[in-house]
């Protein structure tokens, strides 16, 4: 059984991106029962404008958007489209016409995790929360890295300074 998200991960936004609104309820239903917050967009061009304007810590995505079509091209290019704006943002890809191939694609080009539809609410939960911590801890570790750098320019400006003074 998947844990309720840590008291800091109550807050974590996630975008979950799908062209079907039945799948789209369902998984928002899922994660904020999870404590989780979620925005909803269904095509690649909402995604992008909603990471635009919006700080997310997963992005919980489908592979296809075209109706009738299995080839994953739109969910791969999405992929490749957001490494390009943060290569930190965990992107966990959904599609319910998984290969191996598409899987592997999808990571080459930066996924993090993939999960075929339907999907077992556990396994996809235990997924969501992996990402979630990984991204909180690297952004943690990279806030601390800002502090110590930020309090060695400190440090050589005060020597500086009293150095100037004698």
């Amino acid at each position: 059984m998947v844990e309720t998200p840590l008291a800091d991960d109550l807050a974590a936004r996630i975008l979950v991106a799908d062209d079907q609104v039945h799948v789209l309820d369902a998984l928002q239903l899922l994660l904020k029962n999870q404590g989780y917050s979620t925005e909803a967009v269904t095509d690649p061009r909402r995604v992008m404008q909603a990471l635009a304007s919006d700080q997310f810590d997963l992005v919980l995505m489908d592979m296809n958007y075209e109706r009738d079509t299995t080839a994953d091209t739109e969910g791969l290019e999405l992929v490749s489209q957001i490494r390009e704006k943060d290569k930190n943002l965990p992107v966990l890809v959904m599609t319910a016409w998984g290969s191996v191939e598409v899987a592997v694609e999808a990571m080459r080009r930066g996924a993090s995790d993939f999960v075929q539809k339907p999907w077992e609410n556990q396994q996809l939960l235990g997924k969501v929360q992996a990402q979630v911590e990984r991204v909180h801890a690297l952004r943690q570790a990279q806030h601390y890295q800002e502090d110590e750098l930020q309090q060695a320019r400190d440090i050589k400006t005060s020597y500086s300074r009293s150095k100037s003074r004698r």
